[in-house]
């Protein structure tokens, strides 16, 4: 998805909802961080969406959801989640990222960090999620040393954290060897 396409995913959820602040969770989030990332990375046609100040309305987004109207007309969609949609970090909301100025209507996209949005994409392990943290790790977005104290920072078991703890550090050393 294009910054174009996620500013026009806002401005119709604002329109649908009225509320001018969504929190994106999503693949879609590196475009606050990262606005220059290549389109290779943000294949998803879908933005995951958090009403944040009225969460009850977050489903009212379902009118530009998968399958609907707006979907087979633009080819990209809002999915509305909710927190639990993602396991993240202790204090995840402390480091959103403003989605930078677009054309939304006045709505204001807050973002995942990119090393937030790399645990919950650990945590999840589909195997789009495996190919994007890769590429994460591969293009320098993310560091090390700060997914893996995030790491240490969420609610999981200590044999989950092994295992992720050598996913993160597989993606690194590929990383290495590439370059």
């Amino acid at each position: 998805m294009k910054k174009s396409q996620l500013d026009h995913v806002l401005r119709a959820a604002r329109r649908i909802t009225g509320e001018t602040r969504f929190i994106i969770i999503g693949s879609q989030s590196l475009h606050a961080s990262r606005p220059d990332v290549p389109d290779t990375i943000l294949m998803s046609i879908e933005v995951d969406l958090i009403a944040q100040n009225e969460r009850d309305r977050t489903e009212w987004l379902n009118v530009i959801g998968v399958d609907s109207p707006f979907h087979e007309t633009f080819g990209y969609y809002a999915d509305p989640v909710d927190e639990a949609t993602a396991v993240l970090p202790k204090g995840w909301k402390d480091r959103l990222v403003p989605l930078g100025p677009g054309d939304t209507d006045g709505a204001t996209g807050l973002c995942l960090d990119p090393h937030d949005l790399a645990i919950s994409k650990y945590v999840a392990r589909r195997e789009k999620d495996v190919v994007f943290n890769r590429e994460m790790a591969r293009l320098g977005i993310i560091r090390r040393d700060q997914v893996l104290d995030l790491l240490d920072a969420t609610s999981l078991s200590g044999e989950r954290k092994t295992t992720i703890r050598g996913y993160i550090k597989a993606d690194f050393a590929i990383r290495r060897k590439r370059l």
